[in-house]
């Protein structure tokens, strides 16, 4: 048997007028068409969990949306379509109406397929890992900053946004008195734990 959970009743009461029936309808299909899924509530909206996380569905201000954690690998390619698009935050488009929604039998078909993904255990892609951004530090600037120790611990730990203003300042420098001038400051600055854009940041 499957498990409702009461905080989803109160989500959809605290809903729009117009989200109510087809909050009311989504949850309903998903209960008839994978009996053993348990609500829950993650991330402030309801999720359908079944053998893992299965669906989920949202209201806003002007609109509902629906949505398969597995979607990238069901048949329909037309799912991942709908979310990519610019006015829509789910699966199945826009939802602002019931007649916007598929057939029931469509969304039964899609309710189905999901469980049963998570059934053979159907893994997602992992994203590729995200390159850590490379910063060239000249090294005249290096050969300052060992200068002052206070000056390169503060470099080392800053982020890579706070260091590339150092560098592209002092490097920007169109003069070699000018570039002097900017590392001699920025020594300074770096000493007393100052991000180059200190001035401008709110207290």
């Amino acid at each position: 048997m499957g498990k409702r959970d009461k905080r989803i009743d109160a989500y959809i009461l605290k809903s729009a007028d117009f989200a109510i029936p087809i909050l009311t309808h989504l949850r309903e299909l998903v209960h008839l068409a994978c009996p053993g899924v348990e609500e829950t509530m993650k991330w402030s909206f309801p999720h359908f969990d079944y053998k893992g996380m299965m669906c989920s569905m949202a209201s806003f201000k002007q609109h509902c949306a629906f949505g398969f954690w597995k979607a990238s690998l069901m048949k329909d390619k037309s799912l991942v379509k709908n979310a990519e698009s610019e006015t829509a935050m789910g699966h199945l488009g826009k939802i602002q109406l019931l007649s916007d929604l598929p057939p029931d039998k469509v969304l039964i078909r899609y309710i189905k397929e999901a469980a049963k993904l998570n059934e053979n255990g159907a893994k997602l892609e992992k994203k590729p890992t995200t390159v850590r951004k490379q910063l060239t530090v000249p090294a005249y600037f290096k050969k300052a900053l060992k200068t002052n120790k206070a000056a390169q611990t503060t470099f080392n730990t800053f982020s890579y946004t706070n260091k590339k203003e150092y560098v592209e300042w002092i490097v920007d420098a169109k003069t070699e008195a000018t570039r002097e001038k900017r590392i001699s400051t920025a020594l300074i600055w770096l000493a007393e734990g100052k991000s180059r854009n200190w001035k401008y940041q709110k207290a």
